[in-house]
């Protein structure tokens, strides 16, 4: 027995000692990396022509943990930090962006636009390059509309026509196979769920979309004018002709050059001069680039809302916003002596109502402090995304963003009859009249549906209120304008719910208003700061991409847009499990 224990503890001595070592050997590594850092800069050449690459969807931000086992990607804000920066240094002389597989929202291509065009404004050119425009959608165009040059390949397709989309409805899929939808709205323009109780798309539902994607249009056709120095109508005249050819958008001033990826690389870097280096913009976003003393939080709130918090675990796939960790971050900026205001970057389409009270309340604090908060909305601000702007000093829309969606969603889909029909079962065993009142195995009662009802208004009731006050709009009013429905930035500017429309800049400038910043003297913290030690293996991890190959394959495939569609229908389905009955979210519109 005594040989066996101490055969025992001879073995946890060795794990713990590997433990311990390789603690030290990461401590060392960060150590040594540290050191090389310092001793190289920045490490970026004399000169250079930034490379950035568009053609994939883009997050708006970055706020969720890293996930070291996955490649940091370039974010929309790392886009308008990493061009402001550029522009300031001398050493860059220009970029080359490619773009055209219609990756960019509306409000995301106006937001990349503005930065493109700053940069710009500091005797910096940009060369937007296309295989070809395949999508439809108009974001693309309007960021490559505001480089100096844009490219196309010959004969490729140019599709760029307008904004627009469509709904699937599964109601008549769910009466197949007699499955259940009691679901409370409020008000009828909150659709979100109308996928599973209508059959199609309801009168209300067609008109607030038609007038969404009449206003994206409107306001994309005169950027467009504006930018390529022609006539609204030459402007809907070569839309109206797509799809069409390069060659054809060329003749209508809509690209200038046909040219292959190459050779617009090689125009850039003849146009930069000697001893040009091409630099990922990635790598250059990522680089230090020293202002001074920090006096303007940015907090980025990115994806869905829900509550808790995401963790920094090492193999962290989780993202979107977690309240614990927003109202963190936005407490860590309000606690800052030398932070003088927040601009609170929203790009959601909501999610729990509890998490978006908890953040809201975050907010209020932090205003209760003395800090002035400025939401700057992305491509879609809705629902729960609005909610945890409504006290803001000053909420600030691209003209494409969607916003509003002031309403709620409650409810299930009970498939208790479903198992029937393949001759499966189910049954249940509670003590407690509603202990499994949100089981999808079993429909709603009458109280069950009545509480469910009174649980929509006291939310609902609750929301407008708090748009009221926050807005300073008469209770009356937001009424009229919630409803659940959505509407564009330049919609939602004319009723009160955003007090400006513009990008980050335009927000940025607000803060500085707020707290006498002058605007040329704006340094920004972005919150939440990574933490740990977790956070530094994840920017250790940034320079392993060829290793991480094959993980990327698999990322590649589960990004196929058939099977993101599927297993989006799949998880939106309302699933009856406790605490999710409640909901403020809009995330089945399209993003024109």
């Amino acid at each position: 027995m005594i040989r066996f224990l101490t055969w025992l503890r001879s073995i946890l001595m060795a794990v713990v000692n590997g433990a311990a070592i390789a603690v030290m050997a990461i401590i060392l590594l960060l150590a040594l990396v540290l050191v090389w850092s310092l001793a190289r800069g920045d490490g970026l050449p004399a000169n250079m022509v930034l490379a950035l690459d568009l053609r994939q969807p883009i997050d708006d931000s970055a706020a969720a943990p890293a996930n070291i086992l996955a490649s940091r990607r370039a974010t929309v804000m790392d886009v308008v930090l990493g061009l402001d920066a550029a522009s300031r240094d001398k050493r860059v002389k220009g970029m080359v962006i490619r773009l055209g597989n219609g990756a960019l929202s509306s409000a995301e291509g106006e937001e990349i636009a503005t930065a493109i065009q700053r940069f710009r404004a500091s005797d910096k050119f940009v060369i937007a390059q296309a295989t070809a425009f395949f999508g439809a959608g108009l974001g693309d165009y309007l960021a490559a509309s505001a480089a100096t040059e844009i490219w196309a390949q010959p004969k490729a397709p140019f599709s760029v026509a307008g904004a627009g989309g469509g709904e699937i409805f599964l109601r008549g899929t769910l009466e197949k196979i007699d499955a259940e939808p009691q679901i409370a709205k409020r008000a009828e323009y909150k659709s979100a769920a109308d996928m599973y109780m209508e059959k199609a798309m309801s009168p209300a539902d067609r008109e607030q979309l038609t007038a969404l994607m009449n206003s994206v249009y409107d306001n994309a056709v005169g950027q467009i004018a504006q930018a390529r120095h022609i006539t609204r109508p030459e402007v809907i005249a070569a839309l109206e002709a797509s799809p069409q050819f390069s060659e054809d958008a060329k003749s209508r001033r809509l690209i200038d050059r046909t040219g292959y990826d190459d050779e617009a690389r090689a125009a850039a870097n003849a146009r930069a001069g000697t001893g040009v280096k091409d630099v990922r913009f990635a790598d250059y976003a990522r680089a230090e680039h020293k202002l001074g003393v920090p006096n303007i939080a940015l907090v980025e709130a990115a994806g869905e809302i829900r509550d808790g918090t995401a963790g920094n675990a090492l193999f962290n796939t989780s993202g979107g916003i977690a309240s614990d960790d927003l109202s963190l971050a936005i407490r860590q900026a309000a606690r800052d002596t030398s932070i003088k205001a927040i601009v609170l970057r929203v790009d959601s389409p909501g999610g729990s109502v509890t998490a978006s009270d908890q953040i809201l309340h975050a907010v209020k604090m932090a205003q209760k402090a003395g800090k002035p908060v400025v939401v700057s909305m992305g491509g879609v601000a809705a629902s729960g995304g609005y909610y945890i702007a409504t006290s803001a000093n000053k909420i600030v829309a691209e003209p494409g963003t969607i916003t509003g969606s002031i309403g709620v969603l409650t409810g299930k889909v009970s498939f208790a009859k479903t198992l029937g029909l393949v001759g499966a079962n189910a049954e249940t065993v509670a003590v407690g009249k509603n202990t499994l009142m949100d089981s999808p195995l079993q429909p709603f009662t009458d109280d069950q549906w009545a509480n469910l009802n009174h649980q929509a208004d006291v939310i609902y009731d609750d929301f407008t209120r708090k748009v009221a006050d926050g807005r300073h709009l008469p209770l009356d009013k937001v009424h009229d304008i919630a409803r659940g429905r959505v509407w564009s930035g330049t919609d939602a500017q004319s009723r009160g719910l955003v007090d400006a429309l513009g990008g980050f800049w335009t927000a940025a400038g607000q803060a500085a208003g707020l707290t006498n910043i002058p605007v040329s003297q704006m340094v920004f913290r972005v919150y939440p700061r990574p933490r740990g030690l977790f956070a530094n293996l994840s920017r250790l991890s940034e320079g392993m991409d060829a290793s991480l190959g094959g993980l990327q394959r698999i990322e590649a495939l589960l990004d196929l847009p058939v099977l993101q569609a599927l297993l989006g229908q799949v998880s939106s389905l309302p699933s009856g499990a406790p605490g999710n009955s409640l909901s403020l979210k809009a995330d089945h519109l399209p993003r024109p």
